[in-house]
């Protein structure tokens, strides 16, 4: 299939798929280029293709329809999308998931103009689903990459906006446990790349310092899968002092405000880290596994803990200038290159940021 190398956007869009299913990182990362489209096209009709875990996150974002892809349903799933789009043709698509799944699931999508990524990050034969590639970059984040779909539309993400709704009841929830006038650290401790997790006692030591050198709330937070669970206890059975443990008690919009009522996030590279990012807050990410300046929390990295170049000397014999943009050093053991001195040193770099700047508690 050939590949446009120009696209006539001289009329507005009449429609625009957006297909991106997962992983709840990368759909925070969406919602800017969502906003943006708002802006520039408001007669535009926006249907996004997401997937069932990440419409909790973002699924009320107003102006968007979303139609709910199950990939647990396996054939089922395809079908239920198959019946919505029956009969539909879009303006143009956005493919924005390079997995094989996805692009299977493109077919169902009916545009003249499908937008796919270049071919540096095409995988799974992802160039035979689209006919529009956006420009080739290194050394992009995920979200402005993300952003680079809006340019064959003739648009530029000249800012960055979520705005993620968050219901009252959420809110409610987050009064109830964090009640205002106290420094909190909220710990969301695991990735579903389990090889970017931090040992458990080095969490609690963490947290133990926290609280008894700076007296700050901890409260520990979780999915509810019986993996988080006990990496959970784990971590309280470390800990000297007690937390606030609500691990598989929140949903995933409680969780968004108590992400936003924190002070501070820490955590590896997931979807926490990101939708803190969203909410606005600070985050204390710990980075050896990943690069932070490919997937680190977006708006500000000035308070994580940076060893990616140190595994990749380790585990590739190289720097990480060296390595391919987006590399991932996911080896056993690999966040070990993080001592529990490096976060202690970053909290208390925070907190004296706090101190200088006459923040009161988030919380």
């Amino acid at each position: 299939m050939r590949k446009r190398k120009t696209v006539d956007t001289g009329a507005t869009l009449e429609s625009l798929c957006i297909l991106r299913t997962s992983a709840i990182g990368d759909v925070t990362h969406v919602v800017p280029l969502v906003r943006t489209l708002q802006a520039a096209m408001p007669q535009t009709r926006l249907t996004w293709l997401i997937g069932k875990l990440e419409y909790r996150v973002v699924g009320d974002l107003p102006g968007v329809e979303f139609i709910v892809f199950d990939k647990s349903a396996r054939r089922e799933g395809f079908r239920a999308v198959r019946e919505k789009l029956a009969g539909r043709r879009f303006s143009a698509l956005l493919h924005m998931q390079v997995a094989l799944r996805s692009n299977i699931l493109s077919v169902l999508v009916k545009s003249p103009l499908r937008i796919g990524y270049d071919r540096a990050r095409s995988k799974d034969l992802h160039g035979l689903f689209i006919n529009c590639r956006i420009a080739s970059r290194k050394g992009q984040h995920v979200l402005d990459a993300m952003a680079s779909f809006l340019e064959p539309l003739g648009l530029i993400q000249e800012s960055v906006r979520w705005d993620i709704p968050i219901p009252a009841e959420a809110e409610e929830f987050a009064d109830r446990f964090l009640p205002r006038g106290r420094r909190t650290l909220l710990i969301s401790p695991t990735s579903s790349h389990r090889l970017r997790n931090w040992r458990a006692e080095r969490y609690a030591a963490v947290a133990d310092h926290a609280m008894n050198e700076l007296g700050w709330r901890i409260v520990l937070c979780g999915g509810p899968s019986s993996f988080e669970r006990e990496f959970a206890n784990q971590i309280l059975a470390a800990m000297k002092t007690p937390c606030i443990d609500l691990t598989g008690k929140d949903t995933l919009k409680q969780l968004l405000a108590l992400l936003r009522r924190a002070d501070i996030v820490l955590a590896p590279d997931s979807g926490p880290m990101h939708m803190a990012n969203a909410v606005g807050t600070p985050v204390l990410g710990l980075h050896a596994a990943s690069n932070p300046h490919r997937s680190g929390p977006y708006s500000d990295r000035q308070w994580c803990v940076d060893r990616y170049d140190a595994a990749a000397r380790k585990y590739r014999r190289k720097p990480a200038e060296k390595l391919a943009w987006g590399t991932k050093l996911e080896y056993p053991g690999v966040m070990d290159l993080i001592e529990v001195d490096d976060v202690i040193e970053r909290l208390h770099a925070f907190s004296a940021h706090l101190d200088a700047t006459g923040r009161q508690a988030m919380s």
